[in-house]
């Protein structure tokens, strides 16, 4: 996605920009859909279908499955307390940092707030007090150390979160998982819009190289209700325990082969 350059001009309309973009998704306490996933991490081809669960304020569930037999992994969170089981390997992640899991996983580093937040594609849930015009179709509006694209079509059609543009810094989690280094640049980039909602996601680091994800959504239900029992995992007693850095080596994946 070619984002536009330049500093821009002050937006006196960016409060009524962000309301209009982010009403569908602030409306979601709960996000359900399955996932056709493509694209790399590291040097890894990955390509599958997820099925992931969401609801408020930080609870997460992804499976990874496999063209037959068991998921590849299932991946829970609640708060800051997640769980990752290795059903093939007979291998268990317990009490880990959901950020830091997913990090080790797919290179990104998201807990379950924020995955809900990206995969819904609102990557602001307040109004802006500023923000920027680059052009009649394109604000910019900053949130920390981010940045979030609006675009419309022309100025009958509706704005929409195109693009968040997550600057490098410190995630406390992934900084104990990862001493010595710092989370990297990425974006998230949404097309394809149903309901307010994309239908198409793309994760991208900074260097391509690091992780580039595309996520195709269908079935999407949103504010279905999603009991406790979905973000819990039996852990088989034969699981055997496993570490954040065994898990990044050996990076689990939905690879092509």
């Amino acid at each position: 996605m070619k984002l536009p350059p330049g500093p821009g001009a002050a937006a006196t309309d960016i409060a009524s920009v962000v309301a209009e973009a982010t009403a569908a998704c602030r409306a979601v306490n709960s996000f359900s859909a399955e996932l056709g996933a493509s694209g790399s991490v590291g040097s890894q081809r990955l390509r599958g279908r997820l099925l992931v669960g969401l609801a408020t304020p930080a609870s997460a569930r992804v499976e990874a499955l496999a063209p037959f037999g068991q998921p590849v992994f299932i991946f829970v969170a609640s708060g800051d307390d997640a769980t990752l089981l290795l059903p093939r390997d007979d291998r268990v992640l317990e009490h880990g940092k959901p950020d830091a899991v997913l990090e080790a996983i797919a290179g990104v580093p998201l807990d379950g707030a924020a995955l809900r937040a990206t995969l819904s594609g609102c990557g602001t849930t307040a109004p802006a007090s500023e923000g920027r015009s680059l052009g009649p179709d394109w604000r910019v509006a900053t949130e920390g150390r981010d940045e979030i694209y609006f675009n419309r079509e022309g100025s009958s059609s509706p704005w929409r979160i195109v693009a968040v543009v997550h600057a490098a810094g410190p995630s406390p989690s992934a900084a104990q998982a990862r001493p010595g280094r710092e989370s990297v640049a990425w974006r998230a980039e949404y097309r394809d819009f149903q309901n307010g909602l994309p239908r198409s996601v793309r994760l991208i680091s900074r260097d391509p190289a690091r992780f580039d994800l595309r996520f195709a959504l269908s079935q999407v239900e949103v504010n279905a209700a999603l009991g406790a029992d979905v973000f819990k995992i039996d852990i088989p007693r034969s699981a055997r325990p496993m570490t954040i850095e065994e898990l990044r080596d050996a990076r689990p994946g939905l690879r092509e082969d």
